[in-house]
């Protein structure tokens, strides 16, 4: 049966007008059946058959070009970020502000937003939900785990570790209701320096180098380089290597094999 329906345009809709189906003549037979009759009939007579080897391979052309095509379509266009940073792995769900410096061999997971002015060096991986700016400045080989902001003032210099949740802040005594952004205080992070989950970094202090915050800690003073700290307010608890290895007694990494010596009240340093 065919149903001739048709569509009328009555002002800009269209109207469908549907029609009463007519009957088709067509031969009795199972379609199959008669498919491979016609082709031993082919076979038997030498006739070329109704579809041959030549319409499969127009056939195949066209599905091949129809599928080219639908590749083509599913790959979006490179988008203004990705062309502004080319040599830099951006998810889709990320938002960077101009003007920003990223560089090479740097990838920026779901959900991050990096505000003005921030610099992003080389090789720095920062995950989920990562909020770095403005006027924030992070070194080469820096890893920033899942839910960190970095504000203004925070200053994290190469090879600096921050687990998830750590927190940073940027002034001693915020109030919702009163304006402090001219009150805000500057925190260093040296280089090589870790930061363990959910550490909280009071702002105006420096993180000394290969210094390791321990998960939890508030660091409310200065921390030395090597330091091992914990608790809250974080204390020094011990020393930590190059490597991350806590220290013993002999000062000798067991990793490593780096040596260290004490160096004054609270200090020490690599023995060359």
């Amino acid at each position: 049966m065919i149903y001739p329906h048709r569509i009328e345009w009555r002002g800009a809709m269209p109207v469908p007008q549907k029609a009463e189906a007519d009957p088709v003549a067509l031969d009795e037979g199972e379609p199959l059946n008669i498919e491979c009759r016609h082709f031993l009939d082919c076979i038997a007579s030498g006739n070329a058959p109704r579809t041959d080897g030549y319409e499969g391979l127009r056939v195949l052309r066209v599905l091949a070009r129809a599928s080219e095509a639908l590749k083509r379509a599913s790959v979006p266009p490179p988008s203004a970020k990705v062309q502004r940073y080319p040599d830099v792995q951006i998810h889709e769900s990320a938002f960077i502000d101009d003007p920003c410096e990223i560089g090479a061999g740097s990838r920026i997971w779901h959900f991050v937003h990096i505000l003005p002015r921030t610099r992003i060096g080389r090789n720095c991986s920062l995950g989920r939900n990562v909020m770095a700016g403005p006027d924030v400045t992070i070194g080469d080989r820096c890893k920033i785990q899942n839910n960190v902001s970095i504000y203004k003032g925070v200053t994290l210099e190469d090879g600096v570790f921050c687990g998830p949740s750590c927190v940073f802040t940027n002034v001693n005594n915020p109030r919702a209701e009163i304006e402090r952004k001219d009150d805000f205080r500057p925190t260093l992070v040296r280089r090589g320096a870790t930061i363990g989950a959910n550490a909280t970094i009071v702002c105006g202090h420096t993180i000394g180098e290969h210094a390791f915050i321990a998960a939890g800690a508030v660091v409310t003073t200065d921390v030395s380089p090597f330091a091992l700290m914990a608790g809250v307010p974080a204390r020094r608890i011990g020393w930590v290597s190059h490597d991350g290895e806590r220290l013993g007694s002999d000062l000798v990494c067991p990793r490593s094999g780096r040596r260290y010596r004490e160096a004054g009240a609270e200090r020490i340093e690599e023995i060359a």
